[in-house]
């Protein structure tokens, strides 16, 4: 078992702040569902810590790791890993799996979300597992944008970072115009929009390559990134609600796509 004062223990530790993971480049991802999908990315996991209850209960997980990879530590050392109130005892220290965004568009792909200063990283773990539920390629992060590789997006995630392609570091108009000339409809949401999802649906446009762009939870997007893309909408609202949580939002429009993109033409 490593001494909890162990240099590969420190480094790890390391990884919880932002300028450590930015640093290093590397992230943590701590519980089962998390560490199993990554192991399914191969070169992602590069150490995987467990303390001997976790490492017990998730033998066949340590079965998958990289040869060496594999260290026993104590559930003290666990704690200093996780960011979560119950530490799970399973924490991998992963490669960022950082694609360019020219990479991801060479690729033809039908459907990316772009998130524009989202600075909740529950709500970016969220829409990166609804992302690749809904059938996307990438997940884009523009502007001054939460860090999808933080502890609880990673979470949030719920295994999904590992299966989609994603771009961080972006200028927001600028990636809108890499989209649109990638052949991509850039489509922002908001719901001061005259145009709202059912009208663009029943219009047959979402039928082609798409890029949504999802604002700030709470300022949405700038005028300046709305006037970037080619269409503006909003996601009617039939009740009294005021408005959608943007997690839901980005649900209701990356399905409405993967809906028009299953067809029939």
């Amino acid at each position: 078992m490593l001494s909890d004062s162990n240099a590969r223990l420190a480094a790890a530790r390391r990884l919880t702040s932002p300028r450590g993971r930015r640093e290093a480049g590397r992230f943590l991802a701590e519980g089962a569902q998390s560490v199993r999908e990554a192991l399914g990315r191969p070169g992602t996991v590069l150490e995987l810590f467990a303390t001997p209850a976790a490492a017990e209960r998730h033998a066949d997980l340590l079965a998958r790791a990289p040869a060496g990879a594999v260290s026993l530590i104590s559930d003290r050392a666990a704690a200093g890993l996780s960011e979560t109130v119950t530490p799970q005892g399973l924490v991998a220290v992963c490669a960022r799996p950082d694609s360019g965004l020219a990479g991801v568009l060479a690729g033809g792909p039908r459907l990316v979300a772009i998130l524009v200063e989202s600075n909740d990283p529950g709500n970016a773990g969220t829409i990166l597992r609804t992302a690749d539920a809904a059938g996307a390629a990438a997940v884009l992060f523009a502007g001054d944008s939460v860090d999808p590789y933080n502890g609880k997006a990673v979470r949030a995630a719920a295994g999904s970072l590992f299966h989609l392609d994603v771009v961080t570091g972006l200028q927001p108009a600028a990636a809108i115009a890499e989209c649109r000339a990638a052949g991509l409809l850039t489509v922002a949401t908001t719901g001061a929009a005259p145009l709202d999802l059912d009208e663009l649906l029943d219009s047959g446009r979402l039928a082609g390559p798409t890029a949504w762009v999802f604002g700030n939870e709470a300022r949405g997007l700038p005028g300046e990134v709305l006037a970037a893309a080619d269409l503006a909408v909003r996601v009617p609202v039939h009740g009294r609600a005021e408005s959608l949580n943007l997690a839901a939002a980005a649900a209701v429009c990356l399905y409405a796509s993967a809906r028009a993109h299953r067809l029939p033409g």
